[in-house]
């Protein structure tokens, strides 16, 4: 049984009167994604035509200052992740 007056609302109906922003269609954040995907791969073929002075032979690698980032940033991610178990307070500790 399906009641007409109590339809469960979508994710992309808003209010009559409410401002609809550009990022709220789906279609414009995918193709914000894809533009993403495309500069990077463009940054990534453009590393081949440059010539690296780095002072050891790793550096030297195709792509190797995107995975290093990327290796990095993941990193810096789960020690955070760990670090908040030590730095963690109760949720009252000013109360007290």
């Amino acid at each position: 049984m399906t009641n007409a007056n109590h339809e469960t609302p979508t994710p992309h109906t808003r209010p009559l009167g409410e401002k609809s922003y550009w990022l709220d269609k789906p279609a414009n954040v995918n193709k914000l994604v894809y533009g993403f995907y495309t500069l990077c791969a463009v940054i990534l073929a453009i590393d081949v035509f440059f010539p690296k002075h780095g002072p050891f032979a790793l550096e030297h690698m195709f792509g190797f200052y995107g995975f290093f980032g990327f290796i990095a940033c993941v990193v810096l991610v789960l020690v955070a992740k760990q670090l908040r178990r030590v730095l963690m307070r109760p949720e009252d500790y000013y109360d007290r």
